[in-house]
């Protein structure tokens, strides 16, 4: 470790965290020892934070409060985490309709998030300074697995509005401190890729984080250059908010000359799972808990996959409990090489968003056309499907607020990204139907292009 990251990591972020009123620091340490626990320990740690996670939404929260009592559930008697199969799901449609009753009476200060939208259900929620340091801190120690602490210089590819725009002198300033450089991944042009190319060469860092979709362009377009991306020192590139597979992992590490470890997790449900140096996806199960369920709601058998059901042990302040996701997972059934006790995820088949292309041929991640649709009024789902250069369907299932002022945003909005003379049509729907697969995509392209 440098001087630099050991000054960043052992004082600066410390401080930065304790003005924020954030336990990071106390809560990683902790984590870097629960990794090791036997099984029987770390299980009986999760039910005493479960429960008591029940007991403060059941007294202060009052969607809970109401629904405990309706059902004359006593979280107090909570003794093992199957204990909350007794509990309803929480959807995005409950806490949408919900909104304040979802919040603790007693909560300090909240911070406003939104998702973006890829699931088909844009959805507001808080969160508290508890959840922020339990999932700060986790992402903390999934990178150090790698080899890479706080402080060492990093590049995140993103492109959520929330990094790209709130805050961004004081973001700025704070990010060239901690030696973390933004790369907005909305706009894939080849001007910029080849900005972000020549950027990345000469920061040299420790990790690249991002979509897998978005670092595997700028793979891509470095091979098809012929510029040489490995041999600069990268450690590790963290891939996370979409579906890793397995041949964005084989180009990914080839042109940076490192392992791509894949983390699964989301803005709502947190940083559930990251992958060790030995291959296997480790739950963040101190903090989460995690469901298999079928269309039943029940437990498949073990390594079945099914959704994927949260329940966040630190969100007391705004509680996600058995939180359905979407997404579709299994869970591992075997142990990892790497000797830690934490359980496993496997075969995650979720987040998948695609990149779609301008009519003047820039390409852009699909986040990009989500983010017009997620915080209009009357919109429920929603599912945007490029047909050509030329034309751009919108199917929207409306609600109530739903006007034709919506209507003409969302034509306006993705003309901006996509071309002032593209056609765009909004088709009203009863439903958003599911691919052939049984799965849902939220932003297709059927523009032929070349493969990320």
């Amino acid at each position: 470790m440098g001087f630099r990251t050991a000054l960043l990591a052992g004082f600066l972020f410390p401080l930065q965290e304790r003005l924020k009123g954030h336990d990071t620091v106390a809560i990683r340490r902790r984590l870097d020892d629960s990794q090791w626990w036997p099984a029987e320990r770390l299980e009986q740690y999760r039910t005493n934070r479960l429960r008591e996670l029940l007991v403060r939404a059941g007294k202060h929260v009052p969607y809970f409060r109401d629904c405990f009592s309706a059902m004359a559930f006593d979280p107090r008697s909570v003794s093992s985490t199957g204990d909350l199969r007794a509990l309803p799901f929480l959807t995005k449609s409950i806490i949408r309709r919900e909104g304040e009753r979802m919040k603790s009476e007693v909560a300090g200060k909240l911070s406003r998030f939104n998702t973006g939208g890829s699931s088909g259900e844009p959805l507001v929620f808080y969160v508290g300074n508890e959840r922020i340091s339990h999932d700060v801190a986790a992402k903390w120690r999934a990178t150090r697995w790698w080899g890479v602490d706080v402080g060492d210089p990093e590049i995140v590819v993103w492109g959520s509005p929330i990094e790209l725009s709130a805050q961004d002198r004081l973001r700025g300033a704070r990010d060239w401190l901690m030696r973390t450089e933004l790369l907005p991944a909305f706009e894939m042009s080849e001007a910029r890729l080849d900005a972000f190319v020549e950027r990345i060469r000469a920061r040299r860092p420790a990790m690249l984080f991002g979509y897998p979709s978005a670092i595997g362009l700028i793979a891509a377009h470095a091979a098809k250059r012929k510029i040489a991306l490995d041999g600069l020192g990268i450690k590790v590139v963290f891939v996370t908010s979409e579906r890793l597979y397995e041949h964005q992992r084989r180009s990914i590490g080839e042109a940076f000359g490192c392992p791509v470890a894949n983390g699964y997790g989301s803005r709502d449900a947190g940083f559930i799972a990251h992958e060790c140096p030995a291959g296997k996806i480790h739950l963040s199960a101190e903090d989460i808990i995690v469901e298999i369920v079928d269309a039943q709601g029940k437990p498949p058998p073990p390594g079945v996959p099914g959704e994927i059901a949260v329940t966040h042990l630190a969100t007391a302040d705004f509680p996600f409990i058995r939180y359905r996701t979407g997404d579709v997972a299994a869970l591992g059934t075997e142990r990892c090489a790497c000797g830690r006790t934490l359980p496993v995820l496997e075969d995650i088949q979720g987040r998948s968003t695609d990149f779609v292309v301008a009519a003047d041929g820039t390409v852009m991640h699909g986040l990009a056309l989500i983010y017009v649709l997620r915080d209009m009024p009357g919109i429920g789902q929603f599912k945007v499907v490029q047909e050509s250069l030329d034309f751009t369907r919108v199917m929207v299932v409306a609600e109530a607020g739903f006007s034709a002022e919506t209507e003409r945003g969302i034509i306006a909005g993705l003309r901006e990204r996509l071309g002032a003379a593209v056609r765009v049509e909004v088709q009203p729907m009863d439903r958003i139907p599911a691919e052939k697969s049984g799965k849902f995509r939220y932003v297709v392209s059927r523009v032929q292009r070349t493969e990320v």
